[in-house]
């Protein structure tokens, strides 16, 4: 099994274990993850504005490397996933989008969103399959109480991403289940940690942390999941009550398959 591989900025720096144990385990599962050359930064944010062109571009010519490459293409990061994944949307369904993005990059085929995006979790569901991944497990995680903290962008909107329920996700559930670990179903997992609002106001991130933890905290978790890292920067950062451990889902998953240092 071979991808196309996406890691985007923020794995390169702030969240170098997300990569690192994304690609080892990768590597345990037989899956080869080839990384885009000379990628380009998604952007961060998907640009909301119909007319914004521009910042959609460097999310475009990594479709097309994808697309050229005869793959499809596997992003880990939550956001990089969201900007990614709506800009093929567009690139499949806006014909104005699709010709000012091609008039402008001039690729040697035009691109209309041909590239499948696939998220790691969906790449471990969809391809290698839970029941393989259970038979892979060398170092089952029994006994441990996991909360899947999906938070915005891996499931909004619903009708782009096409990821999972948005208001009642599984994967992650299933996927903790899969690594041998308890998962705990709580209010708060599908709900905003606060975001980029954390730049401009500190206090309404914690606000939201704090019910986050104080959820997962009643109903039994003993540690949070996450795929996304401005999320784990806040669940962290801006939590004040009920600090829970936060790991990156592809953490655990190194560590259950035997290839976490």
């Amino acid at each position: 099994m071979n991808f196309s591989y996406y890691p985007g900025c923020t794995l390169k720096t702030k969240a170098k274990d997300l990569d690192k144990y994304a690609v080892e385990s990768a590597k345990a599962l037989g899956v080869t993850l080839d990384e885009i050359g000379e990628w380009q930064c998604c952007g961060g944010v998907y640009p909301v504005a119909k007319d914004e062109i521009a910042t959609k571009l460097s999310s475009v010519r990594t479709l097309v490397s994808a697309r050229d490459a005869g793959k499809d293409l596997v992003t880990v990061c939550s956001a990089c996933h969201n900007v990614i994944k709506r800009v093929n949307y567009d690139m499949q369904h806006d014909e104005n989008v699709q010709l000012k993005v091609n008039n402008y990059a001039q690729f040697e085929t035009p691109y209309h969103g041909e590239t499948n995006v696939l998220h790691y979790l969906e790449m471990l569901r969809d391809v290698v399959g839970f029941d393989k991944i259970k038979e892979k497990v060398t170092n089952p995680l029994t006994g441990r109480k996991i909360g899947a903290y999906y938070g915005c962008l891996l499931l909004r909107p619903s009708k782009e991403m096409a990821f999972d329920d948005p208001e009642n996700p599984t994967i992650m559930e299933d996927f903790i289940t899969a690594l041998g670990a308890t998962p705990v179903v709580y209010a708060q997992r599908n709900e905003c940690c606060g975001g980029y609002v954390t730049v401009e106001d500190k206090s309404f991130a914690t606000k939201r942390c704090n019910a986050v933890m104080a959820s997962a905290a009643e109903y039994g978790v003993e540690e949070l999941i996450t795929a996304c890292p401005l999320c784990m920067y806040n669940l962290k950062e801006n939590s004040t009550d009920h600090q829970l451990p936060v790991h990156y889902f592809t953490e655990l998953l190194a560590e259950a398959l035997g290839v976490k240092e």
